[in-house]
């Protein structure tokens, strides 16, 4: 038994790396899960995994671009549920590797419809019944990225500055209701999105990484875990370091 026996954990991007890694770690310690995701394939290979272990949880298909789609989830956890205890929001995409001057408007608006809209329609949904509950954790995934800004990904560092950003706004805003809202900041991370980096660009950003390796999912889904826990409780409004050592601010 754990804190989270019988809470509800939300997990977007569920499908794959950080985010299946987060849903099996909370499925571990007892929570109800709703894996969410774009893929309904992923999902099913994701709910396979946590049932497997002997977790509870449920899959949920949705884009989390569109607002309609993400209540819709948030409502499926209170019916199958009946309450939503933590979200983590580790939907996202990376897009290309680009230069801003041939980099197109769609897809700069595609990549900050996903990384940074959805991660606030997603905290947007879930403040009502959190209210409610005076009671409630939420994890954002932000990046390195946003920190530093990476050349060639002016599209994704800027949506992910926003996130670190909103999280800081929000969980000032939120802190009189009991809801806590931190974000993290990984570097490079042993997952799908890495392996469309360029191996040039890649073996460069590894090599500023003090300790000398990717990181793994397991690493980040331990502090998402903590963050959401009650061993947390004074942090909210913050950004925090999952890098390696590459960023210490």
């Amino acid at each position: 038994m754990t804190e989270f026996s019988g809470k509800t954990v939300i997990v977007t991007g569920a499908g794959k790396g950080i985010g299946r890694a987060a849903a099996m770690r909370f499925a571990v310690e007892g929570a109800n899960i709703l894996a969410a995701d774009l893929e309904a394939g992923l999902l099913d290979e994701t709910l396979g995994l946590i049932k497997k272990q002997g977790g509870k949880g449920i899959a949920y298909q949705v884009d989390v671009t569109r607002w309609t789609e993400v209540q819709g989830m948030v409502d499926r956890a209170l019916g199958e549920f009946g309450r939503v205890d933590v979200l983590v929001t580790s939907a996202g995409i990376l897009g290309s590797n680009i230069t801003v001057q041939d980099l197109s408007l769609e897809e700069w608006d595609r990549i900050h419809a996903v990384n940074l809209t959805g991660v606030f329609y997603c905290c947007k949904a879930v403040i009502p019944p959190m209210q409610r509950q005076r009671a409630g954790a939420i994890v954002n995934m932000a990046s390195i990225a946003g920190k530093e800004g990476n050349p060639m990904m002016a599209a994704y560092s800027s949506s992910k500055a926003g996130v670190i950003a909103l999280t800081k706004a929000l969980g000032k805003e939120l802190a009189p209701l009991g809801i806590r809202v931190n974000c993290i900041a990984p570097s490079m991370i042993e997952t799908d999105m890495i392996k469309t980096v360029p191996e040039a660009q890649r073996q460069a950003l590894e090599s500023r990484v003090p300790l000398g390796r990717l990181g793994r999912v397991e690493e980040v889904a331990a502090l998402i875990r903590f963050l959401a826990s009650s061993e947390a409780s004074y942090l909210t409004a913050q950004c925090w370091d999952c890098s390696g050592g590459r960023a210490v601010y």
